[in-house]
Protein backbone atom coordinates (compact mmCIF):
# COMPACT_ATOMS: atom_id res chain seq x y z
CA UNK A 1 0.00 0.00 0.00
CA UNK A 2 1.34 3.41 -0.93
CA UNK A 3 2.03 5.99 1.74
CA UNK A 4 -0.74 8.24 0.39
CA UNK A 5 -3.23 5.34 0.50
CA UNK A 6 -2.30 4.56 4.11
CA UNK A 7 -2.67 8.20 5.03
CA UNK A 8 -6.13 8.41 3.44
CA UNK A 9 -7.23 5.18 5.11
CA UNK A 10 -6.01 6.43 8.51
CA UNK A 11 -7.67 9.83 8.04
CA UNK A 12 -10.95 8.24 6.97
CA UNK A 13 -11.06 6.01 10.06
CA UNK A 14 -9.97 8.66 12.55
CA UNK A 15 -12.35 11.27 11.12
CA UNK A 16 -15.21 8.78 11.36
CA UNK A 17 -14.30 7.99 14.99
CA UNK A 18 -13.97 11.67 15.90
CA UNK A 19 -17.18 12.73 14.20
CA UNK A 20 -19.44 9.92 15.40
CA UNK A 21 -19.85 11.30 18.92
CA UNK A 22 -19.55 14.89 17.78
CA UNK A 23 -22.57 14.54 15.48
CA UNK A 24 -24.76 13.42 18.40
CA UNK A 25 -23.63 16.45 20.40
CA UNK A 26 -24.25 18.78 17.45
CA UNK A 27 -27.75 17.38 16.86
CA UNK A 28 -28.67 17.77 20.53
CA UNK A 29 -27.26 21.32 20.58
CA UNK A 30 -29.09 22.25 17.41
CA UNK A 31 -32.41 20.96 18.75
CA UNK A 32 -31.83 22.89 21.98
CA UNK A 33 -31.14 26.16 20.13
CA UNK A 34 -33.66 25.89 17.29
CA UNK A 35 -36.40 23.67 18.69
CA UNK A 36 -38.27 21.05 16.72
CA UNK A 37 -36.68 20.16 13.36
CA UNK A 38 -37.06 17.43 10.76
CA UNK A 39 -34.10 15.39 9.56
CA UNK A 40 -33.49 17.29 6.32
CA UNK A 41 -33.54 20.61 8.22
CA UNK A 42 -31.01 19.23 10.73
CA UNK A 43 -28.63 18.21 7.91
CA UNK A 44 -29.10 21.51 6.10
CA UNK A 45 -28.49 23.56 9.25
CA UNK A 46 -25.36 21.57 10.17
CA UNK A 47 -24.09 22.19 6.67
CA UNK A 48 -24.74 25.93 6.98
CA UNK A 49 -23.09 26.16 10.40
CA UNK A 50 -20.00 24.15 9.37
CA UNK A 51 -19.51 25.56 5.90
CA UNK A 52 -20.42 22.12 4.57
CA UNK A 53 -17.62 20.37 6.49
CA UNK A 54 -19.63 18.59 9.20
CA UNK A 55 -22.67 17.07 7.53
CA UNK A 56 -23.52 13.46 8.32
CA UNK A 57 -24.93 11.35 5.52
CA UNK A 58 -28.70 10.88 5.60
CA UNK A 59 -28.27 7.30 6.78
CA UNK A 60 -25.84 8.30 9.52
CA UNK A 61 -28.12 11.13 10.69
CA UNK A 62 -31.15 8.87 10.97
CA UNK A 63 -29.09 6.26 12.84
CA UNK A 64 -27.99 9.03 15.25
CA UNK A 65 -31.56 10.24 15.71
CA UNK A 66 -32.78 6.67 16.29
CA UNK A 67 -30.05 6.13 18.89
CA UNK A 68 -30.80 9.44 20.64
CA UNK A 69 -34.49 8.54 20.73
CA UNK A 70 -33.73 5.09 22.16
CA UNK A 71 -31.70 6.76 24.92
CA UNK A 72 -34.64 9.07 25.65
CA UNK A 73 -32.75 12.22 24.65
CA UNK A 74 -35.03 13.20 21.76
CA UNK A 75 -38.67 12.58 20.92
CA UNK A 76 -40.24 12.49 17.50
CA UNK A 77 -43.64 13.42 16.15
CA UNK A 78 -45.25 13.45 12.73
CA UNK A 79 -46.61 16.58 11.09
CA UNK A 80 -47.90 17.17 7.59
CA UNK A 81 -46.37 20.20 5.93
CA UNK A 82 -47.41 21.12 2.41
CA UNK A 83 -49.24 17.80 2.06
CA UNK A 84 -46.10 15.87 2.93
CA UNK A 85 -45.67 14.00 6.22
CA UNK A 86 -42.42 14.71 8.05
CA UNK A 87 -40.98 13.38 11.27
CA UNK A 88 -39.90 16.18 13.59
CA UNK A 89 -37.43 15.77 16.43
CA UNK A 90 -37.17 17.72 19.66
CA UNK A 91 -35.07 17.57 22.81
CA UNK A 92 -36.49 15.88 25.91
CA UNK A 93 -35.85 17.06 29.46
CA UNK A 94 -33.35 14.20 29.84
CA UNK A 95 -31.73 15.34 26.59
CA UNK A 96 -31.29 18.82 28.04
CA UNK A 97 -29.67 17.41 31.20
CA UNK A 98 -27.32 15.15 29.24
CA UNK A 99 -26.43 17.98 26.84
CA UNK A 100 -25.46 20.21 29.79
CA UNK A 101 -23.05 17.55 31.05
CA UNK A 102 -21.66 16.90 27.56
CA UNK A 103 -21.11 20.61 27.13
CA UNK A 104 -18.97 20.65 30.30
CA UNK A 105 -16.98 17.67 29.04
CA UNK A 106 -16.49 19.30 25.66
CA UNK A 107 -15.19 22.43 27.40
CA UNK A 108 -12.51 20.31 29.13
CA UNK A 109 -11.55 18.84 25.74
CA UNK A 110 -11.32 22.31 24.14
CA UNK A 111 -9.22 23.66 27.02
CA UNK A 112 -6.92 20.63 26.81
CA UNK A 113 -6.50 21.09 23.05
CA UNK A 114 -5.63 24.76 23.56
CA UNK A 115 -3.00 23.84 26.17
CA UNK A 116 -1.63 21.14 23.89
CA UNK A 117 -1.37 23.59 20.99
CA UNK A 118 0.55 25.96 23.28
CA UNK A 119 3.24 23.35 23.96
CA UNK A 120 6.40 23.67 21.94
Amino acid sequence: MLSGDRKEKALRKLRKDLRSGLYSYLVLSLLEKEGELHGYAIRKRLGELSGGKLVPSEGALYDILKSLKKLGLVRDSWAEIGGRPRKYYSLTELGEEVLDELRQELQVIVETLKRLEGLK
